[in-house]
């Protein structure tokens, strides 16, 4: 080697690593960049490790050999290496690991263009020991993920405090670090010894002294043996989790030690996290590695090591897991988590004052271990039912109050995902991977085989029996039609067990009503024609079935000519049958389509024609019945009416999150589908000025907003970790109510905001916000407002107050006398609230909210109504909450006609506005010079449906454009200072074929050609 200092210095930890030994230094010495030193440190290890050391050294001086007396571990080798380090960069390499080929000149190459404190590059994974390509690959995955410069701020912020629970790797191989920096940093670290998750606390140190890491993984240049040396897959006794324990202890104990020695509120949070990162990642060891004989006796002995609240925290989410898998299986193996949830109990009780962190990690354990709880309970009472009725369904759905009718989920034999409170078709005996083919039909078969029952009743998750006595209008396919799944609907058509099981003991079989062909379904008339008037099903296929069933049950032959040839027939595959009848039709019915099934070619047929067993099965059911009618089996006989339900979907209920590291800031919007461009502009500025120490649950009310836009908008908003973002459908809420608008800037979806109370009921106070408005201050603030007992927070409405004082005294008047109030200079504007929902919930209910809501009497809606209802209950926020802009020039015109102190205030609040709110007809996307509406573009022009409101600015211009913009050749269409240039410049660029076309079109319109 040269007098130089080498570029490269590589610290190499060696602990009896003496059979991987030559295969690392080998990897070194075929490099083809050459300015390297090695430093071997040999932590006194008792194999041959020092003379596979002390060979290599004495063939090429770049190798050097520190043999320690005493072993160390890893941390303090590295610490030995790096001290005697000379090169300007650190790269640190594990003795069973290796560099891939050409690794060492890429690194220096990126390390001359950007000259980083900190590069790390990529990797390669080889399995070894047995270790799965699964888990090499995820890791590799993990690790070689990439991502931009960071400066300190952002690398610490990425490695130790991202939400994430996996974030950005630390591990210090892999990365090359300035050899000044790495040197005084290893120097400031502890000398004592380390162990476990040494490099967190090692890069913690690194990161805090670094200005710049700069990353390129596809230098795929460490070749990590994954499985060497590791023993994950062993158990863990208690004694070795324990030493785990305080070995991952005494790593956050010198990160904290460090963090508390600087001035830095980043590096001391860093720290903070870095001790729930590790706990979180030692309570999973104790999860997966520590036998469940062992689980609760470790779970105490470390609960002193790592804190009784960390330690309770970790079982309660063990908990909460463990419950809401149970509930996806009927029978779970194990219910140890009831045991992890009241130790976790037993560990906080002489705490004082719990951690968020716990408390909503317990909130969660708790719900779903009712939920557990309730479906134990649910289908032990079922089991006990001796009349069953069975739903068919592919997807979760309503479903009735009722223990006789047991939902079922079909086709779940490929559908890894149960769904909670159903019965699975895959269970037991089963032919649940048929299910594209027989339909509800693997229901049947499942029960057939796996379930006692006096009775057993088959319907669909659409279609229900009518057990009252009420006879119903039926429409021209005969059946009921009816809206929701209910409460109501139970009691109109008699779905109470109470009255289901009266009906059903009188019978032996009950259907759907024999209906006439020749009035029903289009007027066919027979139940040939109408097989074969349907377009995807093969008339072949009924004639094959036909024959199978005569060759098979030559006596059933007269009956089935008979119902082919009649035009009587029952729909639906509908049927509830005494025990007996039942497994005599199945024993019947089941054979026939197997025989069918084995001799068909699916590989042509279309999905529905795939379903051709389920269809025939309809007709087997018609031919089985007629035939016992026709022998004479003295069944007793019943033919209910079937209610289709329309919206079977269940009721969308809001359940409250799982987090457990912040607070939470539930936001509360609603809009439809057209708006959805302003919806996302206004959530995009609210989470830019949010405080990441807060965790944003956004809650949008809406009908009609398309799935693919609540994807788009829930991919957009993924960057912000700190925010979850969820769509409810409040339709069914609303119906049933007359409720309109006066104004026409004011939509429907005004009213949703009276829903919120109970929609999120376990939120005792919710933020509400309008979807016109962008935010500029942190919510967490407003929503952190104390309300000191009252109903709401709002922000007066100066508009409403300036039309209190014009002379005609219409507002006067009709403040006083249509919305009673007593002050009516406390009218507040509804477009930003802080709502005591826990007050309100105890005050009104949404009937009485939303009848309110239909008197046509008020101007503003549910503003009045509030207004209305709310006065004496109001805190006033400050004005720069709701800044309103100047709607057509109403601040110069109207707004100085408000009380002198009122206008002041206002006037004020537009120098530092915290909301500003585009209330009116006025509005950025109609009028993009209108007031604030440069603040308003710029979130707006960062979101992905910029161009859609670009689009409406255009629109909302078009005469204008035309007319003004758009002028003869030789004429200047707009003038350079013009703001309608704003419009055309960016859609129509000069000189491009759009704006030759618009041109175009506009002389056409105007009949210069």
């Amino acid at each position: 080697m040269s007098g130089h200092n080498p570029f490269f210095s590589i610290i190499i930890p060696c602990y009896n690593c003496a059979e991987y030994l030559p295969e690392c230094l080998s990897s070194l010495l075929a490099q083809d960049y050459t300015q390297w030193e090695a430093i071997v440190v040999n932590d006194a290890s008792t194999d041959n490790s020092h003379d596979v050391a002390s060979r290599f050294a004495s063939q090429d001086s770049r190798i050097r050999l520190l043999d320690k007396e005493n072993n160390e571990g890893l941390h303090l080798a590295r610490k030995s290496g790096t001290a005697l380090s000379t090169g300007e960069y650190i790269l640190f390499l594990d003795s069973d690991d290796a560099f891939a080929e050409g690794t060492l000149d890429k690194i220096q190459s990126e390390i001359q263009k950007y000259t980083p404190d900190i590069l790390r590059f990529g990797l390669l994974c080889k399995e070894q020991n047995g270790m799965s390509s699964h888990a090499a690959r995820d890791f590799e995955t993990w690790a070689n993920a990439s991502s931009s410069a960071s400066n300190q701020k952002q690398l610490l912020s990425e490695v130790f405090i991202s939400t994430n629970e996996y974030g950005r790797d630390w591990h210090v191989t892999h990365k090359a670090f300035r050899g000044s920096i790495c040197r005084k940093a290893f120097d400031a670290m502890t000398g004592s010894r380390l162990e476990r998750a040494e490099d967190s606390y090692e890069f913690l140190v690194l990161a805090s002294m670094s200005n710049l890491e700069v990353t390129n993984t596809d230098i795929r240049g460490y070749v990590y043996n994954i499985g060497r040396g590791v023993t994950t897959d062993n158990m863990l006794s208690p004694d070795k989790f324990l030493m785990s324990a305080s070995q991952i202890k005494s790593c956050w104990e010198e990160a904290k030690h460090f963090a508390d020695s600087t001035e830095s509120v980043l590096v001391k949070e860093s720290a903070t996290r870095l001790k729930e990162r590790l706990t979180f990642t030692l309570m999973n060891e104790w999860k997966d590695r520590v036998s469940d004989n062992d689980k609760i006796e470790a779970a105490k002995s470390v609960a002193p090591i790592i804190g009784e609240v960390e330690t309770a925290t970790a079982l309660m989410r063990f908990a909460r897991d463990g419950a809401y898998a149970s509930i996806e299986y009927l029978n779970p193996s194990t219910s140890a988590f009831l045991d992890w949830a009241a130790l976790a109990e037993e560990l906080t009780q002489d705490v004082h004052v719990l951690p968020v962190s716990y408390t909503q990690m317990k909130d969660a354990a708790s719900r779903h271990i009712q939920e557990f709880k309730e479906t134990q309970d649910l289908h032990k009472r079922q089991k006990k039912q001796t009349v069953k009725i069975f739903v068919s369904a592919h997807k979760l759905v309503s479903t009735f109050s009722s223990d006789i009718f047991q939902p079922v989920h079909v086709g779940s034999a490929k559908n890894p995902t149960r769904f909670p409170y159903y019965w699975s078709d895959a269970d037991g005996e089963n032919i649940s991977d048929r299910n594209p083919r027989y339909c509800e039909l693997t229901t049947q078969y499942w029960a057939w085989k796996n379930v006692d029952a006096d009775y057993y009743g088959f319907c669909h998750y659409r279609r229900y029996f009518d057990f009252s006595d009420t006879p119903h209008k039926e429409n021209p396919y005969g059946e009921i039609m009816d809206d929701y799944i209910d409460a109501k609907a139970a009691k109109e058509y008699g779905l109470d067990d109470t009255n289901i099981e009266r009906v059903v003991r009188q019978y032996d079989v009950i259907t759907t009503p024999f209906s006439d062909l020749t009035e029903i379904i289009d007027e066919h008339g027979t139940p040939r024609a109408l097989w074969e008037a349907a377009p995807l099903l093969h008339d072949d296929d009924l004639l094959r079935c036909y024959r199978i069933l005569c060759k098979m049950y030559p006596d059933y032959k007269e009956d089935a000519d008979a119902f082919f040839k009649g035009n009587k027939a029952c729909f639906c595959n509908m049927f509830i049958m005494k025990k007996e009848i039942f497994f005599d039709y199945c024993s019947w019915m089941f054979p026939i389509l197997e025989e069918f099934d084995r001799n068909t070619n699916y590989s042509a047929y279309s999905k529905e024609a795939l379903r051709t067993p389920g269809h025939l099965s309809e007709r087997l059911l018609n031919i089985y019945l007629m035939h016992h009618k026709r022998i004479g089996s003295n069944w007793k006989f019943k033919e209910l009416q079937c209610v289709h339900f329309t919206n079977p979907e269940p009721a969308e209920e809001l359940k409250p999150l799982d987090v457990f590291d912040k607070p939470i800031v539930p936001v509360v919007f609603a809009a439809d589908d057209n708006y959805v461009p302003q919806l996302t502009t206004t959530v995009y500025s609210a989470m830019k000025n949010a405080d990441p120490t807060y965790f944003y649950d956004v809650v949008v009310l809406q009908r009609n907003i398309a799935w693919d836009k609540q994807e788009r908008l829930r991919d957009f908003f993924k960057q912000f970790p700190n925010m979850s973002l969820r769509f409810t459908n409040v339709e069914r809420e609303l119906s049933g109510y007359d409720l309109s608008t006066n104004n026409a800037h004011i939509s429907i979806e005004t009213y949703y905001r009276f829903l919120i109370q109970k929609l999120l009921p376990f939120y005792d106070k919710v933020l509400y916000l309008d979807s016109d408005i962008v935010i500029n201050g942190d919510i967490s603030k407003l929503y952190n407002t104390d309300l000191q007992g009252k109903l709401l927070g709002a922000i007066r409405d100066i508009d409403f107050l300036a039309n209190l004082n014009v002379k005609h005294g219409k507002r006067m008047g009709y403040a006083k006398n249509v919305l009673k109030m007593k002050n009516p200079y406390d009218y507040f504007q509804a477009g930003v609230l802080v709502l005591n929902t826990k007050a309100m919930r105890e005050r009104y209910t949404i009937k009485q909210w939303l009848t309110y809501a239909s008197n046509p009497a008020f101007i503003y809606n549910d503003q009045d109504v509030l207004n209305a209802h709310c006065e004496g209950e109001v805190l006033y926020l400050p004005w720069e909450w709701n800044v309103v802009h100047d709607c057509g020039g109403r601040v110069g015109n109207l707004f100085v006609q408000a009380p002198n102190d009122i206008y002041d205030a206002y006037m004020r609040s537009r120098n530092n506005p915290q909301i500003i709110h585009y209330a009116g007809f006025q509005k950025p996307w109609t009028d993009p010079d209108c007031d604030f509406a440069s603040i308003y573009w710029r979130y707006a022009r960062e979101t992905p449906f910029y161009e859609r409101l670009l689009k409406r600015v255009v629109k909302a211009n078009e005469p204008k454009i035309l007319e003004e913009a758009l002028r003869p050749k030789h004429e200047r269409a707009v003038e350079e200072d013009n703001p309608i240039r704003k419009i055309i410049d960016p859609l129509m660029p000069i000189g491009s074929k759009r704006r030759d076309t618009a041109k175009a079109i506009a002389r056409k319109l105007r009949g210069r050609e």
